[in-house]
C-alpha cells in the first residue's frame, strides 16, 4: 500500500475498533454480525488490509455508523468541506479508476456522495446493500452500463439513474473512452437493529 492508502487503512482500523469496543463486542462477534472472517477483522482493526468498498459496508452496518464514518475523521463543526482531492479513495481499478468517496451523513439515515471514474473496461460488482437503500447517479462524461438484478441500463453524458440499492448491482464501462460519474446512496436506519445486540461478553 503506498503512503495514502496505508493512512487511510489505519484511520479505518482504528474506527472499527472503536466502534466494536463502545458496543462490548469480542472480534467474533463482529465477525459474524459483519459476515466477515475473524482474520479479516483484525487485519482491518491492525491496519494490514486494504478491505473492498462491500467489506467496509458490512463492517459500518453492523457498527450502525455508516461508511462515511468509518473513513472520516468526527466533524468539529456541523459543516465540513472535503476539497478537492481529499475524498477518501476507497476503490481502484486495475487501469487507474477510482471510487473515491466525498462525504456523508451520520446514522441512522445515511446519504453518501461518491466521485466514480473508471477507464475503459473497468466494471465495479455490488453486493446488495441494506434493505430500503436507493442510489442516484449521473454522468458526467463517457459512457456508463448500469446493471441492477437483471436489468442493464446504458447512460450517456448528462443522464441520470434512480434504482434500488438492495439489489445486486454493476457499474462498467463498456466502451473505449474515460468515464466519469457522481453516485449518492441512500441507507436508511443504518445499525438501529444492530444495536440492540451489544452484549457483557468482555471485548478483546
Amino acid at each position: 500500500m503506498d503512503e495514502n492508502t496505508q493512512r487511510l487503512a489505519n484511520s479505518i482500523g482504528a474506527r472499527v475498533r472503536q466502534e466494536r469496543l463502545s458496543l462490548q463486542w469480542t472480534l467474533d462477534q463482529l465477525a459474524e454480525h459483519a459476515g466477515i472472517s475473524r482474520r479479516m477483522l483484525v487485519n482491518v482493526e491492525q491496519g494490514a488490509a486494504n478491505p473492498s468498498v462491500g467489506t467496509l459496508l458490512r463492517l459500518s452496518d453492523s457498527l450502525g455508523v455508516g461508511l462515511p464514518a468509518l473513513v472520516e475523521p468526527p466533524p468539529l463543526k456541523a459543516v465540513k468541506i472535503t476539497r478537492r482531492g481529499e475524498g477518501a479513495v476507497l476503490w481502484a481499478g486495475k487501469h487507474g479508476g477510482r471510487g473515491v468517496l466525498l462525504g456523508g451523513t451520520r446514522s441512522p439515515n445515511v446519504i453518501e456522495l461518491w466521485d466514480w471514474t473508471l477507464k475503459p473496461g473497468e466494471s465495479h460488482d455490488s453486493d446488495a446493500h441494506v434493505t430500503g437503500t436507493e442510489e442516484l447517479l449521473q454522468v458526467l462524461e463517457g459512457e456508463l452500463t448500469v446493471r441492477v438484478g437483471a436489468e442493464t441500463h446504458v447512460l450517456g453524458e448528462s443522464d441520470a439513474l434512480c434504482f434500488p440499492g438492495d439489489e445486486p448491482h454493476a457499474y462498467e464501462n463498456n466502451s473505449n473512452a474515460p468515464l466519469r460519474f457522481t453516485l449518492t446512496v441512500f441507507e436508511p436506519g443504518v445499525g438501529t437493529s444492530h444495536r440492540q445486540l451489544g452484549s457483557d461478553a468482555p471485548a478483546n
